[in-house]
This record gives C-alpha cells, sequence and structure tokens, in this order.
C-alpha cells in the first residue's frame, strides 16, 4: 500500500510520535486506501489523551472531548484525533455509557463495528489489522469484529451500516453477522430517525441503490416506520428496481425508490424520517410526474415488457411530437427548471432498456431544448404583462387580475409568439368577457 495522505495528516501523526505517543490513521480512510478509493475523511487515533493533544497542537476543537476526540486545524482544515478507548455499556442501544482511555491500539480497533473499518496504518509501523479486515477486502465481506449480536447490541445503527456498506462496495453480508442483523432489528427503535435517514440515503445513492431489498428481506423496515415497511406492499418488487444509471442525488434516487406511491405517501414517508423540505418537496413532485405523460411517452414503469413497451411506441409518436409543444410547455411550467430536467433524466433511466420508448423521450428532450432556445414564455415570470400593466389598462386590483395573467399564460403555452405586451393588453377586454 502506497497511499497519498495528505501532507497535513501526516504532520499530525509525526508531531504526535515525536511527544512520544502513538498515532495512526484508522478506520474508514484505511479501508478506502486498500481499495484504491479516495478516503471522505481522515481520521486519526492516538494514545495521547485529548488535553495532551491540546499540549502539542496550537489551534484545536473540542468537538468530542468526552469521548476522547479534539479536532486538529491545520489551516483551513480540521481532522479529527482520538485517543484508544475502551467503550463502556451501552444502555440505550446506542452510545456508550461512558470511556476508558488506554495506552492499547488493538484494544481500541477490537470495539470498532466491522473488520474493514478497525485496521490502522502509519508509515513506520505500516498496516496493523487483527481482525483480517484486509483478507474481508479482498473476498469482498461485511463482517462484524468479534461477536456481532454483540456489536448490534451496543448500536443498532449499526445494522443499517452493514447493509449501506454492503451497497457502497458491492460486498456481500457474512453469515453469521446477517442473522444477528435480523435478531436485532427491532432494536432499531432505539435510534433517531434522522440518522436512520442518513444510512438510508446513502444505502440509496449508493451504486448499487437496490440493496434496499436487504432491509425489508431482514425485517429491519417495520422498525423504520409503518409506511416505509408498506412501500412494496404498494408498488411491488419495481421499488427494487433502482437503474444505477439514475443520477445518485437524494431527490431522483428517493422519488425511484417510491414512484408505485401516491405524493402524498412519499412526502409523509420522508417527513417522518426528517429529510429537509426541499427534499421531500423535490421528490413529492417527481413521483407525481413520474408516472404521466409529459408528451405522449410511455410511463416510466419498469413493470412493463420492454416488448410490450417497443410495439405500443415503435410507430406512434415521432411525426405527433412537434405539433405537441404545447403540452411540453404546459408540463414545464408546473415546476422549476432542473426539476423538469431531472423528471426526463429519470424516465429515460427506468425505460432505457426500451429503445423504441427511449427514442420518443429524447424526442422530448430534444424539443425542450428548442423551447428554451427560442425564449418560449413558460411562466408568469417570462409573461409580457404584469398585474401593473392590467391595473394601469384599467382593471380593479385584485383577485380577477391574477385569474386573468393564468389565462394569458395558458395562451402563450399554447402559442409562444402572442406573448407580447401589446397583444396581450389588445386581447384585454375580449378575455375578460369570457
Amino acid at each position: 500500500m502506497k497511499p497519498q495522505i495528505p501532507a497535513a495528516a501526516e504532520k499530525i501523526i509525526g508531531r504526535l510520535c515525536e511527544q512520544g505517543y502513538e498515532a495512526y490513521l484508522v478506520g474508514g480512510c484505511v479501508r478506502d486506501m486498500l481499495l484504491g478509493r479516495e478516503p471522505e475523511d481522515w481520521d486519526i487515533t492516538t494514545s495521547a489523551e485529548p488535553a495532551q493533544v491540546k499540549a502539542v497542537f496550537r489551534r484545536t476543537v473540542d468537538t468530542g472531548i468526552q469521548h476522547g476526540t479534539v479536532t486538529v486545524m491545520m489551516g483551513k482544515e480540521g481532522y479529527e484525533v482520538t485517543t484508544f478507548r475502551i467503550d463502556g455499556d451501552y444502555t440505550d442501544g446506542r452510545h456508550p455509557d461512558s470511556v476508558t482511555f488506554t495506552p492499547d491500539l488493538i484494544e481500541d480497533l477490537k470495539r470498532r463495528d466491522f473488520t474493514i473499518n478497525a485496521m490502522a496504518y502509519n508509515r513506520e509501523r505500516g498496516l496493523v489489522d487483527a481482525f483480517g479486515g484486509q483478507k474481508d477486502l479482498e473476498h469482498g465481506v461485511i463482517r462484524c469484529v468479534g461477536a456481532a449480536r454483540e456489536r448490534f447490541t451496543e448500536d443498532a445503527l449499526r445494522i443499517l451500516r452493514a447493509i449501506r456498506f454492503s451497497a457502497q462496495l458491492g460486498f456481500a453480508v457474512e453469515e453469521t453477522t446477517y442473522e444477528a442483523i435480523k435478531d436485532i432489528a427491532p432494536n432499531l427503535v432505539h435510534v433517531s430517525r434522522e440518522r436512520v435517514q442518513v444510512e438510508l440515503t446513502k444505502l440509496l445513492t449508493s451504486p448499487l441503490p437496490g440493496c434496499m431489498r436487504l432491509v425489508y428481506e431482514t425485517g429491519i423496515s417495520p422498525w423504520v416506520s409503518k409506511a416505509f415497511h408498506r412501500i412494496p406492499e404498494v408498488s411491488g418488487d419495481v421499488c427494487f428496481e433502482i437503474p444505477p444509471s439514475i443520477p445518485a442525488r437524494k431527490s431522483l434516487r428517493w422519488a425511484a425508490f417510491m414512484r408505485k406511491c401516491t405524493p402524498k405517501e412519499a412526502a409523509e414517508i420522508l417527513k417522518g424520517l426528517k429529510l429537509d423540505n426541499d427534499t421531500i418537496y423535490r421528490t413529492k413532485l417527481l413521483v407525481q410526474w413520474i408516472g404521466t405523460s409529459v408528451c405522449g411517452e410511455p410511463a416510466a414503469d419498469a413493470l412493463e415488457p420492454a416488448e410490450a413497451l417497443a410495439e405500443r411506441f415503435k410507430s406512434e409518436l415521432r411525426g405527433q411530437l412537434l405539433a405537441k409543444k404545447a403540452q411540453i410547455r404546459r408540463v414545464m411550467s408546473q415546476m422549476e427548471p432542473e426539476l423538469f430536467d431531472d423528471l426526463l433524466t429519470m424516465k429515460l433511466c427506468l425505460i432505457e432498456t426500451c429503445p423504441p420508448a427511449a427514442d420518443c423521450l429524447r424526442e422530448v428532450c430534444r424539443l425542450r431544448d428548442e423551447i428554451r432556445l427560442s425564449g418560449d414564455c413558460i411562466g408568469l415570470k417570462t409573461l409580457a404583462v404584469t398585474g401593473d400593466d392590467l391595473i394601469r389598462a384599467g382593471m380593479k386590483p385584485g383577485k380577477e387580475v391574477g385569474i386573468l395573467l393564468k389565462q394569458f399564460l395558458e395562451m402563450v403555452l399554447e402559442a409562444p409568439e402572442k406573448n407580447t405586451k401589446e397583444y396581450l393588453l389588445s386581447q384585454l377586454p375580449a378575455v375578460r368577457d369570457v
């Protein structure tokens, strides 16, 4: 292993060692280096206690000092440095009641969740792997350190982390670990919905989002929420058919998973999981439209055989779409531009196995681009008249102004050449009489 370790992390380890302490990179960054992946975080573990770490470095932040963690600032970057420790009992099924600092690195590694996350490294000593993590990486296995039931009883979130790592890395969950997940699943009630949501979202945005099936097969799903557990009852197995080609963004992957739910059901599930409001809004709108035609293209229904789609759409649409720009503009007017693009992207990914259907949808994309290039009006913001214009033209302020603006918008969505102030104001009496 010849890792490209950030100079700042090397400097922290070096300075601690110069002062007579042990210090290593630990956990996920070591795992990712062995896999040839770029680590997201560079965590450091050390025999130095928090006060000793603070004495070595000028700029530190007490981010979790009660558990032995000090963040060392190197320039604008922060690196978490945690003292070797032994965890006490986990009476709440989530956090240790107490921690005891130890000078023994192996005792620290022993408390970690999976063998692939229980390795440490520094350049002087090399790789420290007391529990077979490197072998499990080579064989593609997720295995608990020590007794699986004990690890999961300590912290129930680990049962979801096992499945999430399986999806992210393409690894199999070792049999004993898998059976322990099934036994300990009810303990998930001790975990906050926010933390559950983070793991589920990481799973869905992984290279193998279909591993969500394991959440149901292991009996975890009822302990997420009742509504979440019912998704396959509503959707069938199609909910697990999530093409990895769908961009790995929260709203797109959640929408693909819940595409057979109603928008209201989708929003309620995500609210219960404490997702942010923007993701809930985007997911809800995508779910609303994913099974609805934008302009005659096939609904994105992965259950329908590709042959049937081909038969239905191979001859119908290409000649019709040019006459349907108004319909496309109408749909575009109901959502933000980037959300409309996300919708078309999702639809393409879901029907990519049926070339005739995908060709129809690509034609919709082409017409969308033409609409944008020509500057067609697709919303009140680009309508050539405003409420003030109508009032100056003699209308009384009130809700009738808004109603009329929407009527004008419908007019120009159908015929964009009519979107001029002169023309629209000339229609004022006629529209008001309708």
